[in-house]
């Protein structure tokens, strides 16, 4: 018989099945938390893996099914109960969270899981057919089905696909697509392919390896309008993306990957602290104490120089997860972790440990000419930061310095036949 939540005893609700959301879960049931738990989906589905949304699932001979984040039988095990449906309002007087549908659910602690949503265009044109974004299941499925070349299409027409925007999804999505054969210009307003989170030195090398495979650059391109086929009030299937020097860029598919924004709403309509990210503190607590917030809808303080700052990446989803179950289980929170991201393209990964400031002062560790080198980021002689190509020795040494904030001798980092944390600078004796 079909439970009826308005009536149902109070529990832990969680918003968003992502990893953030399935984290939380996990890390209660882990510490022993014996209450009740409701995960609410919006999806409907089997909860999944997100990385190989823009990787594995796009390439030639891609699986059918995504990788699920955990078997059905491990919800079902620990009691973990999935409510299919969208949230739509918290009322925190009641303590509920009401769904679109009407229905409410009693919470003892709410958790806010709710990630972010990608940056549309909003260029003329930009709601034509074949204009797409990328972050879930779906969205991954029918841009896999444009990229491969249907069964009548010559051998000689390959399908001509505009990216706009060399962030990582974009980045990996062009080279995706050029394994599918297809023609991919990318077009990006800075001078320089994921300019926000890395150096030139890194950011060259990859432009280098998607030009061997054929992609295309246009840096310094702002978008002005998309056009249709016989379309002059924009109706119809995207043909053309026009940029501001006057160039139209032939295009069967248009890929938007400008970043993304925090899906801070259900918050702020709830009177919660939100600017460009829920507020919370280290240990995911809101402005409200009964609700906490995780993943890549947050902002917070960095605990290694207390920056305010949004993370769009798995480790801090998983981290903050955890220290939330901690928090609620009335356990000691777990060590904080360095963030790291990774992004992999034409088969080459790019790691990073810490998060890197555009002052940061830069030190080359390697040649990037062999394919494997390691860029040091330091801010006040102490290491900040570290990105790794072909090198998981050099990340995981990175990434303990940047846990230390260790001084290094800028001689022997550079030197890549010594081990990374061989290169610690010895502490200058106390001044007398």
């Amino acid at each position: 018989m079909r439970e009826n939540i308005q009536t149902a005893r109070p529990a832990v609700v969680i918003v968003g099945s992502g990893h953030a959301g399935v984290g939380v879960a996990a890390g209660l049931r882990s510490r022993g938390w014996e209450g009740r738990i409701v995960l609410v989906d919006a999806e409907g589905q089997l909860p999944y893996e997100r990385p190989p949304l823009s990787k594995d699932l796009l390439v030639p001979g891609a699986p059918a099914e995504p990788v699920p984040m955990r078997k059905e039988s491990w919800f079902e095990s620990r009691g973990i109960e999935r409510v299919h449906g969208t949230a739509a309002s918290i009322d925190r007087d009641r303590r509920e969270l009401r769904l679109a549908d009407g229905r409410a659910l009693p919470y003892v602690k709410l958790i806010l899981a709710t990630g972010s949503t990608p940056r549309r265009l909003t260029v003329p044109g930009a709601d034509l057919d074949g204009v797409l974004m990328l972050k879930t299941l779906p969205d991954a499925r029918r841009l896999a089905a444009e990229l491969a070349p249907s069964s009548d299409t010559a051998p000689d027409a390959a399908r001509h696909v505009v990216v706009i925007g060399a962030g990582y999804i974009g980045l990996e999505v062009a080279a995706a697509a050029a394994k599918h054969g297809c023609r991919v210009t990318v077009l990006e307003f800075q001078d320089r392919v994921m300019s926000r989170v890395t150096s030139e030195p890194v950011s060259r090398f990859f432009e280098g390896l998607h030009g061997r495979a054929g992609v295309e650059f246009r840096f310094g391109a702002a978008v002005t309008a998309l056009e249709g086929t016989d379309s002059p009030d924009g109706a119809g299937r995207v043909e053309w993306v026009v940029t501001a020097d006057g160039a139209r860029h032939r295009a069967d598919v248009v890929v938007a990957g400008i970043g993304v924004i925090p899906e801070q709403g259900l918050a702020a309509d709830a009177g919660l602290e939100a600017s460009d990210g829920i507020l919370v503190d280290a240990g995911g607590r809101t402005s409200d104490p009964d609700i906490y917030a995780a993943g890549d809808a947050t902002r917070f303080a960095s605990l290694y120089d207390g920056a305010s700052q949004r993370l769009e990446c798995i480790q801090n989803a998983r981290a903050q997860a955890e220290a939330i179950a901690a928090d609620i289980a009335g356990q000691a929170p777990p060590a904080p972790e360095v963030p790291w991201f990774w992004t992999v393209q034409h088969g080459v990964r790019l790691q990073t440990a810490g998060v890197r400031h555009p002052d940061d002062d830069v030190l080359l560790r390697g040649d990037p000419a062999n394919g494997k080198f390691s860029v040091i980021y330091l801010r006040g002689g102490r290491v900040a930061a570290v990105d790794t190509v072909g090198s998981l020795a050099d990340f995981n040494a990175g990434k303990k310095l940047v846990a230390q904030r260790a001084t290094i001798d800028p001689s022997l980092a550079a030197d890549p036949s010594l081990p990374l944390d061989q290169a610690i600078a010895p502490l200058e004796p106390a001044a007398l």
